[in-house]
């Protein structure tokens, strides 16, 4: 578990083939690994991703088939910088929201714009998340928490603070950019609680022919 607060702004230095999977290796820059051992999490752009191997000024990290489909790993390239955050502590100041590092899909960046000292972003996100993101409610974007401020449809606006924007890889974000989309974890588990009993039947997609057979058309 995560709070989406980065801790420092790593350099991803390899993409190395693994039969059908890669691995991945960071250098994490200013991030203190002296409490990282084999097998903890850290976030790497929003993905959380279990330490295989320690390498002085970083760690290799495996990324499975299902990781590389829900991300936008598979348009990285050696030289991409990327967010970094430890797994959080019982202790930890608790200054984002619940992220998992469990990312939905990827979102668009659609639009940016200076407003004072605070650059606006408007994010596209894929339709079958849009229900989950709401105004005032929270995103994980890149790893980084944020709050949204305005939905148009199924798009979102963020505003990015100069802090937020220096301390993260946001400030060179741009139109086309793809990035890892986590929505809310509670607004998930609410949607499945809320199915009650009908939770454990299979998935039923809705057709014509299931309304007729269902006696809704005439």
């Amino acid at each position: 578990m995560f709070t989406g607060i980065i801790e420092a702004v790593g350099t991803i230095t390899a993409l190395t083939p693994k039969g059908k999977d890669i691995s991945v290796t960071v250098d994490s820059g200013k991030l203190d690994l002296s409490d990282v051992k084999l097998g903890d999490s850290i976030a790497t752009n929003g993905v959380c991703l279990t330490v295989v191997a320690l390498t002085g000024s970083g760690y290799v990290a495996d990324l499975s088939l299902e990781t590389l489909k829900r991300t936008a790993f598979v348009e990285y390239r050696a030289g991409q910088k990327a967010n970094l955050e430890k797994a959080m502590l019982p202790t930890t100041r608790f200054g984002g929201h619940m992220v998992s590092g469990h990312v939905d899909d990827v979102a668009e960046v659609i639009e940016r714009n200076q407003t004072g000292r605070a650059i606006e972003f408007w994010l596209k996100a894929p339709a079958h998340l849009a229900k989950y993101i709401s105004e005032k409610g929270s995103v994980s974007v890149d790893g980084i928490s944020l709050t949204v401020n305005a939905i148009r449809g199924d798009e979102f606006k963020l505003t990015i603070v100069p802090h937020t924007a220096s301390e993260t890889t946001m400030e060179a974000f741009t139109p086309g950019r793809k990035i890892n989309l986590e929505v809310d974890v509670i607004a998930r588990y609410l949607e499945r609680l809320m199915l009650g009993d009908k939770a454990a039947e299979p998935k039923t997609e809705v057709s014509m022919d299931l309304l007729a057979r269902s006696g809704f058309l005439g």
